[in-house]
């Protein structure tokens, strides 16, 4: 039986081992998929290489180090310096990053976004701000301090800290920080926030499974709303097709969705 597994910390509120275990029992794939709590990010390779795991998903605050201690990066995730898969190829760890189409995927319901403001500067914002820019939608990235905007501003992604931002109009507000996860904080200012929505379409929520602080505001002033099961689904059928070496149907897709949600 091969062993797949998602690093986190904290990573008891994760609905992947579900979702993926769906997928392996209606393909009737010989695999287990579990959560393993990960404190330093650091051993993660190690980590990953010493249990056998065949492959891995990795979330918050794990991403960048996971692309740090691969031993190849591919695709897109070479650019986000960011990575949410490893697969274990004969003893080598190769890293993808499925946030970024998983992302695009998710929004697809929102019709006509031309301008996105992105709360945070994380691995998952590095994502979504590029998937956006090989899109051609105009993005800006806001973040409580300048420390984290150095990659935006090296690949020419509008950016501010909270000191230096003028807000303008913008179709979809996004927030990737994890503000409303395991609290009932707003990503940024509920006076600024109520400004921008006054504007705006749609908000989007990367945390999943609840309506966060940051999507009731949005809901209240007229937005449609979206968290971030769609997300976490397809970057999860992608991340399922390294793991299984195969293309799925929609079959095993609705069978992942229905992991999510039971």
């Amino acid at each position: 039986m091969e062993k797949f597994v998602i690093f986190g910390n904290p990573v008891s509120h994760s609905k992947s081992p579900q979702m993926q275990n769906a997928g392996f029992k209606n393909l009737n794939y010989d695999a287990i998929y579990e959560k393993h709590h990960l404190v330093d990010g650091n051993t993660i390779k190690n980590t990953f290489l010493e249990n056998k795991y065949e492959g891995a998903n990795i979330t918050v605050p794990h991403k960048e180090y996971a692309f740090k201690n691969a031993d190849e990066v591919r695709g897109l995730a070479q650019k986000i310096q960011a990575v949410n898969t490893y697969i274990n190829e004969n003893g080598k760890v190769i890293a993808y990053n499925t946030d970024a189409p998983g992302f695009l995927k998710a929004i697809q319901s929102f019709k006509n976004v031309k301008s996105v403001l992105l709360l945070g500067a994380g691995g998952t914002a590095k994502a979504i701000a590029l998937a956006l820019q090989e899109s051609n939608i105009d993005v800006t990235v806001l973040n409580r301090s300048e420390g984290k905007l150095e990659f935006f501003k090296n690949e020419d992604i509008t950016s501010y800290s909270w000191d230096t931002f003028t807000p303008k109009d913008y179709d979809l507000v996004v927030n990737s920080t994890s503000a409303g996860l395991k609290d009932e904080y707003l990503p940024c200012d509920k006076a600024l926030l109520e400004k921008i929505f006054k504007t705006a379409n749609y908000a989007f929520d990367c945390v999943y499974g609840k309506i966060t602080p940051f999507l009731k505001l949005a809901q209240n002033n007229g937005l449609e709303i979206k968290d971030g099961e769609d997300m976490l689904l397809y970057q999860g059928v992608l991340a399922f097709e390294y793991f299984t070496k195969q293309k799925v149907d929609e079959k095993v897709v609705e069978a992942m969705r229905d992991g999510l949600k039971g």
